[in-house]
């Protein structure tokens, strides 16, 4: 299969108008309601919200890894340099999984096999994807384990994955992703589950990494601060929607979406030592009882007639920013009002 070359301003991944449905005794539920996004080689974007938002269900949907039955892709398109990944056969889809584009998952322990050691599974992964006999995968897997900065990495491919910490073990599901030199990382919730400490040492690396690299990178998170420490790029979903996208400066400075608000609100800041968290009250509502208009209105102090009788879109409020937050128009309108007075 012939190289796709990448033109300087197309993006490396496109996910285009992306509907996926969940078919179930309930019904057909609207899991993602027509996401799209873009990264970029050397980007990093971060896309956040609360559990059962669609956040990780859109990074199985570009790896092909739904589970069907209940999830199906039912609309839209995913674009990887320019490729309809939708289009490609399984063994094709194969090859780009762990080579072009890589995933780490939530989490490592139950990721990895307990009962193969860590440089049998690093190995594996590598032949499957390049032609390279078994000595020579070990040395690169071993070296692949000193760049994820695991001392003495020749004695640790004899380990189980038991006998590793959870830093550890996700430093190692870093260099399994890493191992065969993808074009696109895609992380779910790297940092569940690990101490602060070592959760800036795991973003520290991806980072890292990513430099070395110019992969894109992906971050599926909940934890603004994470967002804070490593994005370029924000994603904001809720319901299955995206309902704001903004560089990540732009939306700590100014968030729009009154959802955005409610989760910088209830993130610890150094920043504002002192104040209070203040909490979003109630909780997503279920996929099969979406409320007319905009889905997060119940949960909204600003919400107001229009919220509840019409769904908001995705509209262009500041320069490089979007948000479907009727809320939103209306403060800047009157922003733009007092200014012209």
């Amino acid at each position: 299969m012939a190289a796709i070359a990448l033109a300087p301003s197309a993006p490396l991944l496109e996910i285009d108008k992306l509907e996926v449905s969940l078919f179930t005794r309930r019904g057909v539920l609207p899991a993602i309601d027509g996401l799209s996004l873009t990264v970029s080689a050397g980007e990093t974007l971060a896309i956040v919200g609360e559990s059962g938002c669609g956040k990780s269900l859109a990074a199985l949907s570009v790896m092909r890894l739904l589970p069907e039955p209940p999830a199906k892709i039912v609309g839209g398109a995913i674009r990887f340099m320019g490729r309809d990944l939708a289009g490609l056969s399984d063994r094709e889809m194969q090859r780009v999984r762990g080579k072009d584009i890589s995933m780490i998952f939530q989490d490592p322990m139950t990721s990895l096999n307990p009962v193969i050691t860590i440089g049998d599974q690093l190995i594996e992964a590598i032949r499957c994807h390049a032609d390279v006999s078994r000595k020579e995968a070990s040395n690169r897997a071993v070296e692949m384990l000193r760049r994820v900065r695991i001392p003495d990495a020749e004695r640790r491919l004899n380990d189980y994955p038991h006998q590793m910490s959870g830093g550890m073990s996700q430093r190692v599901m870093i260099a399994m992703a890493i191992a065969c030199g993808p074009k696109l990382l895609i992380a779910d919730e790297p940092t569940t589950a690990l101490d602060v400490t070592i959760q800036a040492q795991i973003l520290d690396l991806m980072k890292d990494v990513q430099t070395d690299t110019g992969m894109g990178l992906i971050i599926i998170t909940h934890d603004l601060g994470v967002v804070a420490e490593t994005a370029d790029r924000v994603v904001v979903m809720y319901a299955g929607r995206k309902v704001e996208e903004a560089p990540v400066e732009g939306l700590f400075e100014r968030p729009l979406h009154r959802y955005t608000r409610g989760l910088l609100g209830a993130t610890p800041s150094a920043q504002r030592q002192g104040d209070r968290l203040v909490e979003i009250t109630g909780s997503v509502p279920a996929l099969e009882n979406l409320p007319t208009g905009c889905a997060f209105q119940n949960r909204c102090p600003d919400a107001f007639d229009r919220c509840r009788a019409e769904r908001p879109v995705l509209k262009p409020l500041l320069p490089h920013r979007t948000a479907a937050c009727f809320a939103a128009e209306e403060e800047l309108s009157r922003d733009v009002a007092a200014i012209g007075s």
